[in-house]
């Protein structure tokens, strides 16, 4: 067996289509959408990978090129982590534990928090059908603050499909599927799982953060919020949601429209939604804008691959097309729940 180089391996493997495996592009560019499922490789395809090594030291040559982009890539979806562990952070002080009211009943005022947001929180709770919940605050249904696009959902066969290719991602129950010529939403969605691919082992929904463009078949609620709660403030609450006791179903677990709207969700009140719409827009803003930079790198990386192994382009002429100077320097930045 030839020798092979590890990291070679890793970036032929990334670059190969294979049956049951879709790259999952999320960013916006050229009307396309993203989202964040994650790419997929089962054992049967990956046992269907062959391929002609090229020389160990060409091989190398190809890592050296490509292993900034990688590098690149793996820090802003480290970055994107930490965003969204910044944003549940914030979410559970705000609307779980209570943080802010439970400051203000010891008088104290709220920690990290503007006067004029202090003053949106009450100074004491009340009782509640699922327990106690701060003064004003109330249970309702979903219904009420999610606003659902499930009639204008078209589903299309794999025959379909392979009519219409093109360029907006097609999205299943739990995944991207394929990409069409056509797309019959543009926005930031939700997408959950309605039947199939519902809950994960333990309960919780699973769920689709989608932008842009994009055509999404008959397995999945098409959910964005309303009433000034908004479409992430809706899945920061369904994370931490389980939903098993509105599945049905024996053979095929199902996530009916209508046992949907019991899911219970706590409403604070247009003005303090607004308010937590308003400091986590800037993290998500980044982590949208991070996933559109990882596409464009992941996309290049893909295309340098083929030409540098056949020599139709050579290492350095490879390091300038692929901005590896710029990369290094430029950091990954993170901003905080104010923007800054």
């Amino acid at each position: 067996m030839a020798a092979i180089a590890a990291f070679f391996i890793f970036v032929l493997l990334v670059g190969i289509h294979v049956p049951g495996r879709h790259a999952m592009p999320r960013t916006q560019n050229s009307g396309q959408a993203r989202g964040s499922a994650q790419p997929i490789l089962n054992k049967s395809a990956f046992g269907q990978i062959f391929f002609e090594a090229p020389r160990l030291e060409v091989q190398r040559e190809v890592s050296a090129a490509l292993r900034p982009l990688d590098d690149r890539i793996t820090l802003l979806r480290e970055a994107n982590a930490t965003l969204e562990a910044i944003a549940q952070a914030l979410f559970k002080s705000w609307f779980v534990d209570f943080d802010p009211v439970s400051a203000k009943m010891q008088g104290r005022a709220p920690e990290g928090m503007d006067e004029a947001t202090a003053a949106l929180f009450p100074d004491g709770f009340e009782a509640s059908e699922l327990g106690e919940v701060p003064r004003g605050w109330a249970y309702c249904s979903l219904k009420e603050v999610c606003a659902i696009s499930d009639s204008k959902r078209v589903p299309l066969s794999s025959a379909e499909r392979a009519k219409r290719r093109g360029i907006y991602p097609y999205y299943g129950a739990a995944a991207l599927m394929d990409y069409v010529d056509g797309y019959l939403f543009d926005g930031i969605f939700l997408l959950a799982g309605e039947d199939g691919s519902v809950a994960d082992e333990q309960g919780f929904p699973i769920m689709q953060y989608v932008w842009g463009k994009f055509w999404v078949n008959n397995h999945a609620h098409i959910i964005q919020g309303k009433a000034g709660v908004s479409t992430e403030h809706l899945m920061l609450a369904l994370q931490r949601t389980n939903i098993q006791p509105y599945i049905t179903g024996a053979v095929q677990a199902k996530l009916s429209q209508s046992n949907m709207w019991r899911i219970k969700f706590l409403n604070p009140g247009n003005d303090v939604s607004e308010a937590f719409a308003a400091h986590i827009s800037p993290l998500y803003e980044t982590v949208r804008a991070n996933e559109e930079q990882v596409q464009t790198l992941t996309i290049l990386r893909d295309t340098l691959l083929p030409r540098l192994i056949s020599g139709q382009l050579r290492v350095p002429e490879a390091l300038t097309e692929a901005g590896v100077n710029t990369l290094q320097e430029e950091g990954c930045r993170i901003p905080d729940s104010h923007g800054q």
